[in-house]
């Protein structure tokens, strides 16, 4: 069995999906933590959590509109991640998430 493109964006799809859903569901408490750390407020906290889980769940959608739209919102969020850590001045090794979910955001919104 070969892997097409088609078969690699649909894997790519579902990773960008479990890895927001383990770290903004299981890992809550350390999403909790870290908006601490940084002085952020409890409803922005809430209201990314909200975004990133609808984007993830966009991107999965057969509309390729949707798709984009759930890209495009995540590829901006984890932006917004990536200038947080700048801001607070963390190691890069911090930053390697949000810039892989970045990365990924568009990757498949140029590819669906």
């Amino acid at each position: 069995m070969s892997l097409t493109m088609d078969h690699l964006l649909e894997l790519l799809k579902i990773v960008v999906l479990v890895s927001v859903l383990f770290v903004w569901v299981i890992r809550y408490d350390n999403i909790i933590k870290e908006f601490q750390d940084y002085k952020l407020p409890n409803w922005l906290r809430d209201f990314v959590g909200i975004l990133k889980i609808i984007s993830v769940v966009l991107i999965n959608f057969s509309s390729p509109v949707l798709a984009k739209l759930g890209c495009i919102t995540l590829a901006l969020l984890m932006g917004s991640a990536m200038f947080t850590h700048i801001r607070v001045k963390n190691p890069p090794h911090k930053m390697l998430p949000s810039t892989t979910l970045f990365v990924m955001s568009l990757i498949l919104f140029f590819n669906i």
